[in-house]
């Protein structure tokens, strides 16, 4: 019976030990789920105090002063934010479609994006955000300094916070509104150069539309001309080389006029002949290589998409080395106002960038990516609407043409804005299309099946949840930023000045 009972009571221990031991399983899974997301932060911790400690050596004026040193730290921590913000919206149709791996577009965007910057950054920028305040509005280069502070701190944290939101905002118009509203704290609102303020206002509603307009237009040709035609194959082999010299001329007279102003001066109809050359050799190439590839596929739509997936990966590409080269400043522009301020006692509209800094941006760009970019990439690639490669290369195609575009008109467009503009394009497009074809089956064929409106509704191509918050983010960024940066450069100035 004894026996018996101390059996039954050492059962008991081993159940108890058992639940124990799952009890403890269970937080050790916990502590790993947990530290996975603090490694990146641990990480971006630490890049950010050794861009702090790195401007202690490359600082050309001794001592080096504390103002550097932390607006380095900020001008890193901004870097990361535009990298895990900014850079998916190159990437995140290319992973959306299928053409690249999550980990094959954090390589190819980081690379690109970081040669983007050394190789063809501006060595000049306009540090004042294109002339948001005049320089001579403000009293003293403390004071600048203390603005160029508020406005990099405010637009960093903004932009932190819409990432983790999940919304694609322009890090452009973060910056900008930063400069307006430590601009309007510093030196009232005479300071704030209103007719740029208005164009940029503008370019919140042009660059959407006209990225969406010209991604539309690509996807219909393309359905039109090849998706839609009895022999498929015969017809990519005669437009999809056109397409992809296209792409090429479009990319070259973009990057001829973005990335090689620091070694040549080029006038856009410079770049226009450049783009047509390229454009016309890259035909010439590629006219062979597609009808080799096409000999034996099959007459479907799942053909015609492997045929689309390589120059879609070289457009992503291309976007992020673009975007390096012309993004970077938004990181180190303020930066560099305040390196410049502080080491010659004066500020001005633009400054040489000194290569420290913008090897700052350029690695903060990639850690951000690496870090935190996956999130942003599978919402702008997936989570708004779905795509294939041609829909996406259409995208790609549209981000170019408009930024060209918009430079000629002398529009302050954004990036973010012209791509995400371009996903929801090819959406509603498809959506009117899909419609289309329903009404017109309904039509010829009486016996097709009418859709109730709420399962219509249902089956919206376009997540409108997505879209609400996009809108509302590209709404508020600016006014946002511009409060947040008053406020910082009211504390700042008051604690320091």
């Amino acid at each position: 019976m004894g026996d018996t009972m101390s059996n039954g009571t050492q059962g008991s221990q081993w159940k108890t030990l058992d639940k124990d031991l799952g009890r403890i399983a269970h937080v050790e899974y916990a502590t790993q789920y947990v530290a996975r997301p603090m490694v990146g932060l641990g990480i971006a911790l630490a890049f950010i105090v050794l861009a702090g400690l790195g401007a202690t050596l490359f600082f050309e004026r001794q001592p080096t002063s504390f103002v550097v040193i932390a607006a380095a730290a900020f001008g890193a921590y901004m870097a990361i934010n535009i990298g895990a913000n900014d850079v998916a919206n190159n990437m995140g149709p290319a992973v959306g479609a299928n053409a690249l791996t999550m980990g094959g577009a954090i390589v190819i965007a980081a690379l690109c994006e970081s040669a983007g910057a050394l190789l063809a950054g501006g060595d000049v920028v306009s540090t004042i955000a294109k002339g948001i305040i005049d320089p001579e509005s403000v009293s003293n280069s403390r004071v600048f300094i203390w603005a160029m502070m508020a406005a990099l701190i405010s637009s960093a944290m903004w932009v932190n916070l819409a990432t983790w939101v999940g919304a694609p905002v322009s890090t452009t118009h973060a910056v900008v509104g930063g400069v307006m509203g430590a601009g309007i704290a510093a030196a009232g609102f005479g300071a704030v150069n209103w007719p740029t303020m208005s164009a940029i206002a503008a370019s919140w509603v042009i660059s959407p539309v006209l990225g969406g307009g010209i991604a539309a237009a690509f996807l219909a040709f393309i359905k039109a001309n090849i998706v839609y035609q009895d022999d498929k194959i015969a017809a990519a082999r005669r437009w999809v080389p056109v397409l992809i010299g296209i792409m090429a001329g479009v990319f070259a007279t973009y990057l001829a006029m973005k990335g090689l102003k620091r070694v040549i001066k080029i006038d856009l109809g410079m770049a226009l002949f450049i783009g047509l050359a390229i454009g016309s050799l890259t035909y010439a190439i590629s006219a062979p290589l597609i009808r080799r590839q096409s000999e034996g596929m099959e007459n479907r739509n799942r053909s015609l998409k492997a045929l689309f997936g390589v120059p879609l990966v070289l457009s992503a590409a291309l976007l992020s080395f673009a975007h390096g080269a012309n993004d970077v400043a938004n990181a180190v522009g303020p930066l560099a106002a305040i390196v410049h301020a502080e080491q010659f006692g004066e500020f001005a509209g633009t400054v040489s960038i000194p290569l420290w800094v913008m090897v700052i941006g350029a690695m903060g760009i990639t850690f951000g990516l690496v870090l935190f970019g996956p999130k942003l990439i599978r919402m702008v690639g997936s989570q708004i609407t779905k795509l294939n490669p041609m829909r996406a290369y259409c995208i790609s195609l549209s981000a170019a043409i408009t930024v060209i575009v918009a430079s000629w008109l002398g529009l302050p467009v954004s990036s973010t804005h012209i791509a995400v503009g371009g996903i929801f394009g090819v959406g509603f497009y498809r959506e009117w299309h899909a419609e289309r074809r329903l009404k017109s089956s309904a039509a010829n064929n009486p016996a097709v099946k009418r859709v109730a409106p709420e399962e219509r509704r249902r089956r919206k191509l376009v997540r409108r949840s997505h879209f609400m918050t996009i809108i509302a983010a590209w709404v508020i960024t600016v006014p946002a930023t511009a409060v947040m940066s008053a406020i910082i450069f009211l504390g700042l100035h008051a604690a320091f000045v």
